[in-house]
């Protein structure tokens, strides 16, 4: 095994849930196959630590990532492991994204109570309780059935799923990724498929964070690049921040397709599903930020700007929770 930083394994920072450590596994195992050795070091975050508190009174960015970005900036780790869809779109200074794997299934999941005796969302009972603590899955669920009671539903992938078992609420939306790697499919009834429903921007894909002068790091973890994910999250991630799209608007985006013929797609809305907003946009390979950027003015001219100003306006909308 290789130790090339001063005769020691790689640093991994990751927080210590259950998914977020079988990802960071994925990647020392990863770094592994290539001769890198690499140990993991977790977090619990103010966001894991808070769970009895709502996210919209404990603060929106960083809440998930801040204390591993804090170590990785203060040299105490080598560099982290996320969710890409749970970083803000503007690095903090002197960190970097270095590589994103391979993505997992983009697509958001739809899990039902046994009690409930459904499949499909089209199915659900008028009046039935569904979770979910993401403000873009709330506004294309209520778009899409008004008749349904939204509710807010933290923590963990294995905590919700319980919730739904239990009965707190008849049904529950998360990430097909998450259930995949936990090796849990058996709990999904139903797959909610693009582009009539979005996922985050970059659900799916994990991402590799270092310093940014960190060659050595960045040399070691380039290899773990998939360039078709990188390419596709970097559209999707560009359309985010083109819309000032942080963790409190109702935003989705995926790129669809295969080879030359891939296609952004995306997603705005207000809180209740009430005005809402889609198109879509061949991909530039060359410059798929560029493709981001034109989708949001895209948007923009048919009435995003309005829906963001008056999500500005409200003021009170709860932040989403990583998974």
């Amino acid at each position: 095994m290789n130790a090339p930083h001063a005769g020691r394994p790689l640093l991994i920072a990751t927080r210590a849930s259950e998914l977020a450590v079988r990802q960071a596994r994925q990647v020392q195992e990863a770094l592994g196959q290539r001769g890198v050795a690499a140990e993991l070091k977790t977090y619990r975050t103010t966001g894991d630590k808070r769970l009895d508190e709502p996210l919209s009174a404990i603060g929106g960015k960083g809440l998930f990532t801040r204390e591993l970005e804090s170590d990785l900036a203060g040299g105490v780790v080598d560099c982290c492991v996320h969710s890409l869809k749970d970083l803000p779109t503007e690095s903090p200074r002197g960190l970097a994204i270095a590589a994103i794997l391979e993505r997992e299934d983009p697509r958001d999941v739809l899990i039902v109570s046994s009690v409930v005796g459904v499949t499909t969302l089209e199915d659900i009972p008028a009046g039935s309780r569904v979770g979910t603590s993401s403000l873009r899955r709330r506004a294309q669920l209520l778009a899409l059935r008004p008749d349904l009671d939204v509710v807010e539903l933290r923590g963990n992938v294995p905590t919700r799923i319980k919730k739904v078992d239990d009965g707190h609420v008849h049904a529950a939306i998360l990430a097909a990724a998450g259930l995949h790697r936990l090796g849990v499919p058996q709990h999904i009834a139903s797959y909610l498929d693009a582009p009539a429903w979005l996922p985050a921007a970059g659900q799916g894909a994990i991402a590799v964070q270092i310093r940014d002068d960190d060659a050595n790091t960045r040399a070691l973890v380039a290899s773990l690049d998939d360039a078709r994910t990188h390419a596709d999250t970097n559209a999707e991630r560009a359309f985010l921040a083109a819309l000032e799209g942080g963790c409190q608007v109702p935003i989705g985006a995926l790129v669809i397709g295969s080879g030359a013929e891939r296609v952004l797609h995306g997603f705005i809305g207000d809180i209740r599903g009430k005005h809402t907003l889609r198109a879509s946009l061949p991909l530039d390979d060359r410059n798929p930020e560029l493709t981001g950027v034109r989708l949001a003015n895209e948007l923009r001219h048919q009435g995003a700007s309005e829906i963001l100003e008056s999500l500005r306006r409200a003021d009170k909308v709860p932040s989403p929770q990583p998974e």
